[in-house]
């Protein structure tokens, strides 16, 4: 199959991960294993997440001068993803912190750092199959994405309000059901809604076309699952797969991006999403 070119619009973090018996309550005090640094950021996931699905990818994002950002950018070329439009800032690298239990739920933290300064004054991205961003940079960044893409994915995470115009040049949008309460998914041509263990649904004006179960798996970390489902569904929809084909793989992909530790941790292939949903 072809390799589409996807560029990803979005933060780009450090990961800090602590595993504990259960996650903290409002107030509580709890003990942890030793904290773990990984690769994260949606953007910096999805963009690594896609590069890994055998698609070309491109990284629009702004991380520090420090040697937090030598150290992702350097973990993004190996895996193949083109960061020559990544922005270098005097600004910390962004940073996460994240809690995570044996059930492999998790509590976040983000301090976006320099996810803040990004731009895209200077960059084209109508030469994209597919642009694909998130609620993890600005508005303002989110909106010109939207206008200046050919095809315009969001994944509407975290869950902050959209403008409606934004929304509306959104050939899909992608949101779990918290993040799907900050809009109106009658109004969109096309939404998809991930439902976590129990896999996603395609909505068309707010109706429901299809719907896919996700796979029974022991999730180690749920953390980056979602970006892997929407990298997954990106690079189906570049390569113009009919609806239900693009949601079943996507879900495919990201339940299997549960089965080691961190965001980057269990990104499948192409291949191992193929075979897997070839035995199932």
């Amino acid at each position: 199959m072809p390799s589409p070119s996807i560029g990803v619009v979005g933060s780009c973090n450090v990961d800090l991960v602590v595993r504990c018996a259960d996650l903290p309550r409002r107030g509580e005090t709890v003990l942890g294993e030793d904290v773990v640094r990984l690769p994260g950021g949606k953007g910096g996931n999805q963009a690594a997440a896609a590069a890994r699905l055998g698609a070309r990818v491109s990284l629009m994002a702004s991380v520090g001068t420090d040697e937090a950002g030598d150290w992702l950018l350097s973990l993004l070329r190996e895996l193949g993803v083109d960061v020559t439009s990544v922005h270098r800032t005097a600004r910390a690298t962004g940073t996460a912190f994240i809690a995570v239990d044996h059930a492999g739920e998790n509590q976040i933290v983000v301090a976006p750092g320099a996810n803040a300064e990004l731009d895209l004054a200077n960059i084209g991205l109508d030469r994209f199959d597919v642009v694909l961003a998130q609620m993890e940079v600005s508005q303002a960044v989110i909106d010109a994405a939207a206008l200046r893409s050919r095809s315009f994915i969001l994944n509407a995470a975290p869950a902050v309000p959209v403008d409606p115009e934004t929304l509306a040049r959104c050939a899909v949008v992608i949101a779990n059901e918290v993040e799907a309460e900050s809009f109106d998914s009658s109004k969109l041509e096309h939404c998809v809604l991930t439902l976590g263990a129990r896999g996603a649904v395609h909505l068309q004006r707010g109706r429901e076309v299809d719907r896919v179960t996700a796979p029974t798996l022991e999730p180690v970390d749920t953390v980056g699952a979602g970006d892997v489902f929407c990298a997954a569904y990106a690079l189906q929809y570049a390569l113009r797969v009919p609806a239900y084909q693009a949601l079943r793989f996507a879900v495919a992909a990201g339940s299997l991006a549960t089965l080691a530790l961190g965001a980057q941790g269990a990104m499948p292939t192409r291949t191992e999403v193929e075979q897997w949903l070839a035995r199932a």
